[in-house]
């Protein structure tokens, strides 16, 4: 029997790894800005295990977990190798990456997160016509080049009715504390 033919399953998600420059940094944004949960931070020195793992030789770092509605974000900051290098890719560019959010007040969250340097790569678009009719959306981009989407339906009581799994739904601000 080849691998191939071997069935498998992927049964869900667990989380989203984000490489950032600065731990601290992305832990404002993450926890102050989004109010999403600091689950922990932990050090990794390099070691054989953490080389195979991402296949970065002399790879060290340091790495915080964050929770959010229905999904963890892991924030990883590499204190080595030395020739680590900022990749910025645009949208179109293979390998880009984004994680989408819905949210409620789309307006003033891409006003905060504008004056924190996360600008919005375009204009706020909203679907004109089928299923998804209503729905407002946009990409912002972080300092270190991450995308980040932000929807918002066009009736938030929606997030209200149980036909909407609980991974999607909005978390409001009285939910975060």
């Amino acid at each position: 029997m080849t691998h191939a033919s071997i069935p498998f399953q992927v049964n869900g998600v667990d989380h989203t790894g984000i490489t950032v420059s600065s731990l601290d940094e992305a832990l404002s944004f993450w926890v102050g800005v989004m109010g999403f949960e600091h689950l922990y931070t932990w050090d990794f020195e390099n070691s054989s295990f953490l080389e195979e793992l991402v296949g970065v030789k002399a790879a060290a770092m340091r790495l915080a977990m964050v929770k959010g509605p229905g999904h963890l974000i892991e924030l990883l900051e590499y204190r080595s190798p030395d020739d680590r290098q900022v990749l910025k890719p645009r949208s179109c560019d293979v390998g880009s990456v984004h994680v989408a959010f819905y949210v409620a007040n789309l307006d003033a969250l891409l006003a905060r997160l504008g004056s924190l340097g996360w600008p919005a790569l375009g204009k706020l678009q909203t679907v004109e016509s089928g299923e998804r009719a209503g729905l407002r959306l946009c990409y912002v981009r972080g300092p270190d080049g991450t995308t980040l989407e932000f929807l918002e339906r066009p009736d938030n009581t929606l997030a209200e009715r149980s036909e909407i799994p609980p991974a999607e739904r909005p978390m409001r601000r009285e939910e975060q504390s």
